[in-house]
């Protein structure tokens, strides 16, 4: 898989034991509220209780596979895993203040709007309550005092996907953001810009496909000067995908992040590449690490976030990374 050499130098994280756990799950989309189910079946009992609080939306199958990983990590390490999530900072800033009441071991948090977690994750940490943080926040982990972070660097990620476009003979991409304020999203939108200057921003509401679509498909008709469509996420480039045929547009689809769905996509030429920060590590370091520091102090990326993407994916090896998203691991 092609890999870019601007994070090679960062400690990369390999959950390779993870991937032979059986009982991936395919179902996409389940519905964010709280489990204080445990994940069970395991042969041993850390006696941890661990919280995943992300900022997932509703449908957003990615974060099926951050979950993924962290059932199976938690499985693995004998852990009580409890999973909440609200797109909305201050509701989730709220979320991790009630596993915080709760007296969990820890706490595993995405940091799309640090400002708006920052009491919270602060509240969590004095009460003696290690935190990490994983998907976005790579540049706001080590203010708020979290231990270690798990992710990618967005803007080197839009910039991957910049010099992907650039090597094309792609140079006026539209970049779809689907939840204005979000610091990951504008980062990679950021970074696409940075090569191709040209890049335009479009906004939509990611919470409404039929608004997404309608959107994308009102900007195709009334202008036709871009060559590259990006889509920030798999669920919704594939809307984005319904639009540009609404459009009757032969403009070009990039994306971030992948799901079956795209990746059946990529293997039909439908979308041209896209960039996977491989959601399922994210997942399963972040508690993973958590056990560690736990069991024995480790804190693992030695001050650096730990790198989970970006990995381009495309025509070369989609048909590898195919049977992986077919089984909910990519």
């Amino acid at each position: 898989m092609k890999r870019i050499s601007a994070v090679m130098g960062i400690t990369v994280a390999v959950a390779a034991s993870a991937l032979v756990l059986a009982g991936c799950s395919s179902q996409g989309g389940r519905v964010a509220s709280s489990d204080d189910g445990s994940s069970g079946g395991t042969s041993k009992n850390s006696g941890l209780t661990i919280a995943l609080v992300t900022h997932a939306a509703p449908g957003d199958t990615f974060w099926d596979i951050v979950r993924k990983g962290a059932e199976d990590a938690a499985k693995k390490d004998g852990v009580k895993l409890l999973y909440a999530s609200d797109p909305d900072g201050s509701k989730q800033a709220q979320l991790v203040q009630q596993y915080t009441d709760q007296k969990v071991d820890g706490i595993a948090v995405s940091l799309a709007k640090p400002d708006a977690l920052k009491s919270a994750v602060q509240g969590a940490e004095k009460a003696g309550i290690p935190v990490v943080s994983f998907n976005s926040g790579s540049d706001a982990y080590s203010a708020l005092g979290i231990l270690a972070h798990f992710g990618q660097d967005e803007s080197v990620a839009g910039e991957a996907v910049g010099n992907e476009l650039k090597a094309q003979g792609l140079s006026k991409p539209i970049c779809v953001i689907q939840e204005q304020g979000n610091v990951a999203l504008e980062a990679r939108c950021g970074g696409i810009k940075k090569v191709l200057p040209d890049t335009e921003t479009l906004y939509v509401n990611g919470t409404d496909n039929s608004a997404v679509q309608s959107t994308v498909t009102a900007k195709l008709q009334a202008d036709s000067s871009a060559d590259t469509i990006v889509g920030l996420g798999a669920p919704y480039t594939a809307v984005i995908l319904k639009a540009v045929k609404a459009a009757g547009s032969d403009i070009k689809v990039a994306s971030f992040d992948l799901n079956a769905a795209l990746a059946k996509s990529i293997k039909a030429g439908d979308v041209i590449f896209t960039v996977d920060q491989q959601p399922f590590m994210q997942g399963y370091e972040s508690i993973d690490s958590i056990v560690l520091y736990k069991q024995g102090g480790f804190v693992l990326g030695g001050g650096k976030p730990t790198l989970t993407g970006p990995a381009i994916v495309d025509e070369s090896n989609i048909g590898k990374v195919l049977k992986y998203a077919e089984d909910g691991l990519r």
